[in-house]
Parts: structure tokens; sequence; C-alpha cells
């Protein structure tokens, strides 16, 4: 990798990442793995649950936890040996960033999809009344009529509405904010930002505790359901490709495992396919639902991985074929570009500066060496692990921004809103 002295304007080539030497395994073959209450956890359960794991001499021990911080804690101190975690958190933790960062790497994306933000009724109806929202899937057009109301409620003297979101390294963060920002809503002035907690956010709009969120499924459609929520963004609105969680692991733990991680990602891999095809969606609804995974409605879950929509509890509905993908079009892999757009949202929002020591460690959290081990030939051209994102028909940024990871610092000043002192969300 080469750069000019400017920091702009550098030419990347892909990254030689050192692949662990091959450690023989001691002890059982058993992983441990933490997981939250989410529908992108599916990949991790049915793995466990359907005999993939079990295939390649793996036992999968599911832990159910409630918080992100909670996740990257237990990681760290060796609770668990994998996690369900962010699409961020493994570059944030090789960035040095929040409270307890740990080296933590992905070999394995668990599909794309599957978040939304949602409004509250009140909140949403003061957006119809300026005549600016358009059908339920014109996000950019919701996003202005919001600009609408905010700017209506500052003259007004309001205060200015809550919005949460789970996590501040987690693609929920940066998707509500490039969602709020492409409608020319500041998100660090305009609006307040707090964390909460996935299962609880559907409750928290309910008690009026926040007035909007975005989140993983099934939650927005909880919220809709009951009548308390309206929602008004996808993520494949914001950016169809926008990695969303991954599996997490300490490097540590890759080099002394690593037939033991071979093996996870092959059991994966194999999930991944089968979660893929609508005509086992009814087995994965029936088990996902269960208490000790989401406890959530077995038809609402179908529904989701169907990409069935009901935006309101009057009757608005939507379907967005893809919404959940796990497998389709390499949705497994760990593409290092996707980890430099995380690293740009880092440093377009004040997170952390752009240097070349940080471009450097966030290629580092993501592991496609890794990836191509364990699946060989199945695994994708490395010769595009280093594309520019968005510029695809079907993949573009709602603003219609394109990604160009040679020019990190060329890409954020391009927004006209941004970071002006940095974030103040807390990662606890």
């Amino acid at each position: 990798m080469t750069f000019s002295d400017s920091g702009a304007g550098f030419s990347l080539a892909a990254p030689t990442l050192s692949t662990p030497a091959l450690a023989g395994e001691v002890g059982p073959r058993t992983l441990r793995a933490g997981f939250i209450p989410l529908v992108d956890a599916s990949v991790l359960i049915a793995a466990a649950e359907f005999g993939f794991a079990a295939r390649e001499g793996l036992q999968l021990e599911l832990v159910k936890d409630v918080s992100w911080a909670n996740i990257r804690d237990r990681l760290a101190f060796r609770q668990f040996d994998v996690a369900h975690m962010l699409s961020p958190m493994p570059v944030a933790s090789m960035l040095g960033l929040g409270s307890n960062p740990s080296p933590t790497i992905t070999p394995f994306s668990l599909g794309r999809g599957g978040n939304a933000i949602t409004l509250s009724v009140r909140l949403f109806a003061r957006m119809e009344q300026t005549g600016l929202t358009g059908p339920g899937e014109d996000a950019l057009a919701n996003a202005r009529a919001l600009a609408a109301v905010l700017a209506e409620m500052r003259a007004r003297d309001e205060a200015v509405p809550t919005f949460g979101v789970t996590y501040p390294f987690s693609s929920h963060n940066y998707e509500m904010r490039y969602w709020l920002a492409a409608g020319g809503i500041n998100p660090d002035r305009d609006v307040k930002l707090v964390v909460v907690p996935p299962p609880l956010t559907s409750d928290a709009l309910a008690a009026g505790a926040i007035d909007g969120f975005c989140v993983g499924a099934p939650w927005n459609m909880v919220a809709s359901e009951r009548g308390v929520g309206r929602i008004v963004a996808a993520k494949q609105d914001i950016w169809p490709s926008a990695p969303e969680k991954v599996i997490g692991l300490r490097p540590d733990f890759a080099e002394a495992h690593r037939e033991r991680v071979l093996s996870l990602l092959l059991a994966l891999d194999r999930a991944a396919s089968w979660c893929d095809d609508r005509a086992n969606h009814a087995d994965l609804a029936e088990v996902l639902s269960q208490p000790r995974y989401l406890a959530a409605p077995a038809e609402l879950l179908r529904h989701v991985l169907s990409g069935e929509f009901s935006l309101d509890d009057r009757g608005s509905r939507r379907t967005i074929p893809d919404y959940m993908v796990f497998h389709d079009r390499h949705a497994g892999y760990p593409r290092p570009s996707q980890a430099l757009w995380i690293y740009s949202q880092m440093i377009r929002w004040g997170q952390t500066p752009f240097s070349h020591a940080g471009l450097e460690a966030a290629l580092s959290a993501y592991r496609p060496d890794l990836y191509r081990a364990a699946l060989g030939e199945a695994a994708p051209d490395p010769a595009h692990d280093l594309q520019a994102e968005g510029r695809e028909a079907g993949d573009r940024f709602m603003d219609g921004h394109v990604f160009d990871p040679a020019d990190i610092p060329a890409y954020v000043a391009g927004f006209p809103v941004r970071a002006d002192t940095g974030s103040v969300l807390e990662d606890d």
C-alpha cells in the first residue's frame, strides 16, 4: 500500500494480511458463541440447530446476551470464543476506540440487510402534515419531511427529538446518521442520539423515552404492529450492500485454533445458503421464535425473512425481496473495502481522525484470507477486495455518493453534513 505525503490520492493494493500458522487442536472442538436476539443471528443459530456445525465436527454452545457492550466484553474476557457482532465493532477494536477495546477480527459476515428506521406515529404524523413525505419506500423524501418538522420545532423552541441506536460503533448509528444527513439534518445538533439495546427499542418508543430508532429485525415490525411506530427507511434504501453483522473473534484464538475456525466458516457458509432458501424459512422462523432465541411470533419472523413489512398498523405494507440476504452474491465475504467505508464513517462523525496507521488498522479487522482458506474457490476474486462502493446499479447510496477507498479524506470532505466537534455517544 502506498500513499502520497498529503494523505489523499494514495493508491491501494490489496492488503497483505498475515495468516496464523497452523496450530494443533487442543481440547474438544466446542465453540461458545454469544449472540443478541436478532434475525441476523440466523446463520449462527441455524448452524447450531440444523446440524451444519455438527457435520464439521463442532459443537456450538449459543449464549443469548442483551447488549453489544456485553458481547464485546465477554469476548475480550474469554467468556466467548466467537460472537455475533456489529460489522463496525472489529474495526473500532483494531483502532482502539471505545471503552475496553480488545483486538477483534472478523473472517465472516453473517449477511446483509435487516435494519430499518422507525419513528413514533406522532412524529410521523407531523411529517405527513408537511406534504413532503413520499410513498413508504421513499426514504429520502421522508428524511426531508423530518427536516421540515425539525425546523418548525426549532422555531417554536421545542426540545429536539431523541433517537435510539444500538451502539456507537454500529451500522445502525452510521445508517441513522446517513439518512438524517441526506435530508439536511445534522445528527449532532438537530436531534439527540442515545444508545438503546435492540430488544428494548419498541418498548422505549411506546413509553415515549425515544422518538425513533434504527435497529435490526424484528424490532421495527414489532413497533409498527403494536401501533407505536412508523417505518420510514430500510437499510436497502441507504446502501444495499452495507455490511451488517459479522462473526467476531480474538486474533490469538484464530491463531491457536485455526482448524476449528476454518471448520466454523465452512459450517456457517452452508448454514447461510440454507437460510437463503425460502423453502426453509418456516422451519427457521419456528426455531428463531423460541424463548432461548428471539422470543417473537413465528409468523412475524416469516414475514421478516421474506421482506414483507407492516410499515404501520394502518395497513401500509412494503415488500423488499432482498431485505435479509445471508449467502447470495457472496454476502458472507468480509470485503476490505467495506471495512474502509466503516472507517470513513467513523471519521465523518468525529470518532477518529484519518491517518495511514488508522487505515491499516481498519483493514486488519477484516480477514478475507481466513475466509479463502476455508472456502477456497468459492471465495470471490481478491482483485475486487478494495473496489469502489455504491457505483453499481442496484447498489447505490441514497444520496448518490460513491465511496472511493483510495481517497477517504476527499470522500469525507465531499459531504455537506459531517461532524463539527465529534460524536457525543457513549459506548456503554
